[in-house]
């Protein structure tokens, strides 16, 4: 699999500088307002800008002022280069975003690059400046083969968020059985994934998804997944409750077991559907702490198929993981600093006390100062 190894990053909100080297388990952790939800929003931004909604993500952001490191007067323009390990070699993306008027960014500088093992040189693929949206599409739509390579890449480092459980929230309304490739951003589509996943393979896929639903919802039987409306182009998240063949709503589900479901379905896909990059931020939301057990080891598990980066604020769902998955994330003044822990100090207080106590205890790091 694709990873990204080693992710640059200047100028972007609390993110004066961050030089980070990435793992395949990746462990936000930090007080309030240190900056980690930060670098989950600049995935975001990479999101929007690889579906060529850009401009459209600094003006809903509250415009390049909000975006750069306490403003455009101070920080002009921000930096990115994310290099990917790859089989053959080292790919890697660079971009120069720069302050321009109507309180917006453009491209100063957009290069891909390829460093194949064995050779001293990478190959260099400038897409030019001035532009408002990337290039990299367009350049992949002409049949540039690095251009397909990191079109591939950067859609693939997908930042899921699942915090929106609200009677109006899209996972708890009707949405097309057709649209179940990918499941979305925030679950919206949610039931039209389980569907197809319940129809392939005869179920291989599906009846595990249900089978650890159950471990964290023991009154779940199953889901009641049958397309209405016109053409039968409709479906809702229906399920059944265990002893009894009434079915349910996805109305009549608490927010903390509908954010287990979204969590569960993204981690249990099948290996070949799993994006590069799976991004969390706070999966602990209104989760039981077994229930944090059981997602922690699903993440520990599809780390070893795809990178999982998480950020959290639980010292419960920290105890699942090992110290080496661990960054810790520091305001320091008027910027974050991304830290991985000594885990040569941590051992004498991991005899004693578990990850999350030595966390709590500030020996780390992350906490409020």
């Amino acid at each position: 699999m694709a990873m990204l190894q080693r992710m640059v990053l200047n100028g972007f909100k609390s993110i004066k500088t961050m030089d980070l080297e990435l793992r395949p388990l990746n462990i936000l952790i930090g007080a309030n307002g240190a900056g980690k939800s930060n670098l989950v929003s600049f995935f975001k931004m990479l999101n929007e800008m690889m579906a060529g909604r850009l401009q459209q993500y600094i003006g809903t952001a509250g415009r390049a002022q909000s975006l750069l490191h306490f403003g455009p007067k101070v920080t002009p323009q921000l930096e990115a280069r994310l290099e990917f390990a790859v089989d053959n070699g080292l790919d890697t993306y660079a971009m120069r975003l720069f302050h321009a008027a109507g309180d917006t960014l453009v491209f100063a500088e957009e290069t891909l690059s390829f460093l194949q093992t064995g050779y001293a040189n990478p190959k260099s693929l400038p897409l030019g400046a001035g532009h408002q949206e990337t290039r990299i599409g367009q350049e992949a739509d002409r049949g540039e083969p690095t251009a397909k390579v990191f079109r591939h890449l950067l859609n693939h480092c997908r930042v899921y968020h699942f915090h929106d459980t609200s009677p109006t929230a899209r996972v708890r309304q009707f949405c097309y059985v057709g649209d179940n490739r990918w499941l979305m951003p925030d679950a919206g589509n949610l039931a039209a994934v389980l569907f197809r996943l319940r129809n392939e393979r005869d179920g291989a896929a599906y009846h595990p998804v249900v089978s650890t639903i159950r471990l964290i919802a023991p009154f779940f039987d199953d889901f009641e997944l049958v397309p209405e409306g016109p053409n039968k182009k409709d479906i809702i998240l229906n399920w059944r409750h265990k002893g009894t063949d009434q079915v349910f709503g996805p109305h009549q589900l608490s927010d903390g077991t509908l954010r287990a479901i979204c969590l569960v379905t993204l981690l249990m896909m099948p290996q070949d559907e799993l994006p590069e990059l799976i991004i969390v931020d706070e999966p602990e939301l209104g989760l039981h702490p077994y229930a944090l057990t059981v997602l922690a080891a699903l993440f520990k598990k599809t780390s070893h198929h795809t990178q999982v980066l998480i950020s959290t604020q639980s010292a419960s769902f920290l105890d699942s993981f090992e110290a080496e998955d661990v960054v810790v994330v520091n305001r320091e003044g008027m910027e974050s600093k991304f830290l991985r822990p000594d885990e040569e100090k941590l051992e004498s207080w991991l005899e004693e006390y578990s990850l999350g106590e030595v966390w709590e205890k500030n020996v780390i790091g992350g906490g409020p100062h």
